[in-house]
């Protein structure tokens, strides 16, 4: 089977992120601006290539305060990065439907390697005669490794912003005619 062009289903797609606030509760996030792409190889899932955009200033905690400070130079720093990456670079099959994919995020202007956990949904026919193929992906990563150095000491111990970011992903794609 020859590599099939797929697009994340915009309306059907998210990407999410928690991170413990003040070491006892998560704060809760999303990106609203990003999207996607997949050359998928179904006979090679190895072959897959994933690549993933996403508009740092459409970050949402459902708090403007706080998303107004993730924005700023403190964080992400929108002004002069305004744009998150990932491009995969590996995949291995970990299981009939579980999928490891090693690939390179950017952020903030820092590049480093991150491997998500994805479990491959399958596909499906849509009412409208277009093909659907859906995907759940997770992955940890240390926000310090890109730059992301901002925080506040407690006075009993520990910090205001966990430095491990928890990320969930939900895809849904829509292949791309011949």
């Amino acid at each position: 089977m020859a590599t099939e062009h797929w697009d994340f289903d915009l309306s059907h797609s998210s990407i999410n992120f928690w991170v413990r606030h003040l070491m006892v509760a998560k704060v809760h996030g999303r990106f609203a601006d990003r999207s996607g792409s997949l050359e998928l190889d179904d006979a090679d899932p190895t072959k897959t290539r994933i690549e993933v955009q996403i508009d740092t200033r459409s970050i949402d905690t459902r708090e403007e305060k706080r998303d107004e400070h993730l924005r700023s130079a403190d964080f992400l720093d929108v002004e002069n990065h305004p744009k998150i990456a990932f491009k995969s670079t590996s995949i291995e099959r970990k299981g009939k439907n579980d999928l490891l994919v090693t690939g390179d995020l950017t952020i903030r202007g820092t590049t480093r390697p991150i491997t998500l956990e994805v479990e491959a949904a399958g596909r499906a026919k849509d009412p409208w005669g277009g093909e659907r193929t859906g995907f759940s992906a997770t992955a940890s990563l240390d926000r310090k490794d890109f730059g992301l150095q901002w925080n506040v000491a407690l006075e009993a111990g520990g910090v205001l912003v966990g430095d491990k970011v928890n990320i969930t992903i939900e895809v849904e794609a829509i292949k791309k005619p011949a």
